[in-house]
């Protein structure tokens, strides 16, 4: 008894401290008020116009149960997993828009993928999506465990929970486990509890990421980052992105792409504009030429809605790492995560270029990951005139500038104005590739101090907060001894 005593203390100690921030309120009524939405989550003025049990007076009472270090937003975001199909909700990107330069507002769904998509195997789902929103997924944790799906089972049925699905990381060389939550529990006190079992090796949230695009004229990155378009390439590079789905019956994505693989099978895609601009700035043909035309695009879809989670960027960097990719571009920002840093870690081990975007946050956000990672090489964007987009990310982690302000990209819907650091980090991704090209055998570390040695410097002397080292120059790069 002293022992359990023991360990119900320790636990209750670290979900404390995991939820030291306010709780809020978590709710999927996507039928309730402002008013109501407030009352959860407590901001009203002293509580006024609230009763005692957090609901709206004069209206229905809402109880609200806390989930520790989750966020309540001022609307119910329906993006990952989307409610059932009893009425669907109207999805706007939390994190920005571009815009169109068709003649119609609403541009015709893009056909089906032509090519083959792989879809992920041996997931074991037991549940279906379900609503989400917040920092993480409130009824879930993810754990890595030594042993088989005995033992994965063994260990839900001692704590209560879940198995909603697990496999065999290659990143993270462990069976990585999707525990679900059923009964209210806070997922800090989950962790807590989990962390006395010696079975268990890595115990974390299911974080929530979200794409870099801004809201926004051609296409200045080359001359910006010295890159002679009439001679870049990237042939037979291959690229790795992880973003939305895309509309590979756009031209100028016509013999990119040499491999797809759908991390989220049983979400419908209805985005295709993100991913389609990240592809073709990286290595579009055609009018809309990207930066290493002739690289070989693996495209990973995993985001819709401009959101996802860790499980899910996890099974697909696996399926990166698995098609034997030089390059792997992040243009995604979201919470520290010891999973994906070990994904990271391994993956720049294995000999890949990590590139990231730094975050459309503004300059008191905190960091963003997985850009801060050490060995990922986080990107700012800049405009025609090498200045700091003003919503970018600041901190010591950024590494380097290039342009992603009001340029042209292909799309969805054909071609868009975008904005943003998801397009510097592909702009990066793509000179990269070039660097390759011309020297297949240069290594991952060779690549990165040769860009932070080149670089042109913007801002304060030497590497700052809000540039990096500065701006890309991918001509004096390629120069750079090793």
């Amino acid at each position: 008894m002293a022992a359990k005593a023991v360990i119900l203390h320790a636990a209750l100690l670290a979900a404390a401290a995991f939820v030291a921030a306010p709780a809020s309120a978590q709710t999927n009524d996507p039928n309730l008020t402002q008013k109501q939405l407030d009352c959860l989550d407590r901001t009203t003025a002293a509580g006024g116009g609230c009763d005692k049990e957090g609901g709206a007076r004069n209206g229905v009472a809402t109880p609200g149960t806390a989930m520790g270090g989750a966020v309540v937003l001022p609307a119910l975001i329906v993006d990952l997993f989307p409610n059932p199909p009893a009425g669907t909700a109207p999805q706007t990107p939390a994190d920005g828009t571009s815009s169109s330069n068709g003649s119609s507002s609403t541009p015709p769904p893009a056909p089906a993928p032509s090519g083959p998509v792989t879809v992920p195997q041996g997931l074991n789902l037991a549940e279906p999506p379900r609503a989400i929103a917040g920092e993480f997924v409130p009824d879930e944790v993810l754990v890595t465990v030594e042993g088989d799906a005995g033992v994965v089972q063994q260990i839900a049925n001692s704590f209560g929970l879940q198995v909603r699905s697990q496999r065999q990381s290659r990143l993270l060389g462990t069976t990585l486990v999707r525990f679900g939550i059923t009964d209210g529990r806070p997922v800090g006190v989950v962790l807590a509890q989990l962390a006395a079992d010696g079975r268990t090796q890595r115990r974390e949230p299911n974080h929530i990421y979200t794409l870099q695009q801004a809201a926004g004229i051609v296409n200045y990155a080359f001359d910006r980052i010295a890159l002679d378009a009439s001679q870049a390439s990237g042939e037979n590079v291959r690229v790795a992105v992880i973003d939305t789905g895309i509309d590979d019956s756009n031209p100028a994505l016509a013999g990119v792409i040499a491999g797809q693989y759908d991390a989220m099978p049983n979400v419908a895609i209805e985005k295709r504009d993100h991913g389609t601009s990240v592809d073709g700035l990286i290595a579009g043909v055609g009018p809309l030429e990207g930066m290493a035309p002739g690289a070989k695009i693996y495209h990973a879809r995993a985001f819709e809605g401009g959101k996802s989670t860790m499980d899910v960027i996890l099974s697909a960097l696996d399926w990166a790492a698995e098609q034997n990719v030089r390059i792997i571009n992040m243009s995604f920002v979201g919470p520290k995560n010891d999973l994906l840093g070990t994904a990271c870690r391994n993956a720049r081990a294995m000999g890949m270029v990590l590139v990231a975007a730094a975050g459309n946050n503004g300059p008191k956000a905190p960091y963003g990951y997985p850009a801060a990672f050490d060995g990922v090489i986080a990107v700012t964007a800049t405009d025609a005139k090498d200045g700091l987009m003003p919503q970018a990310n600041r901190g010591a982690y950024v590494f380097i500038s290039a342009p992603g302000v009001e340029m042209v990209a292909p799309s969805g819907a054909g071609s868009d104005v975008v904005t943003g650091t998801s397009f510097a980090a592909a702009i990066v991704s793509g000179a990269i590739a070039n660097l390759i090209h011309a020297a297949p055998d240069r290594s991952a570390d060779d690549i990165e101090k040769a860009l932070a040695a080149t670089a042109k410097d913007l801002g304060p002397k030497g590497r700052d907060s809000d540039f990096g080292y500065g701006l890309i120059d991918i001509k004096a790069a390629g120069a750079a001894k090793e």
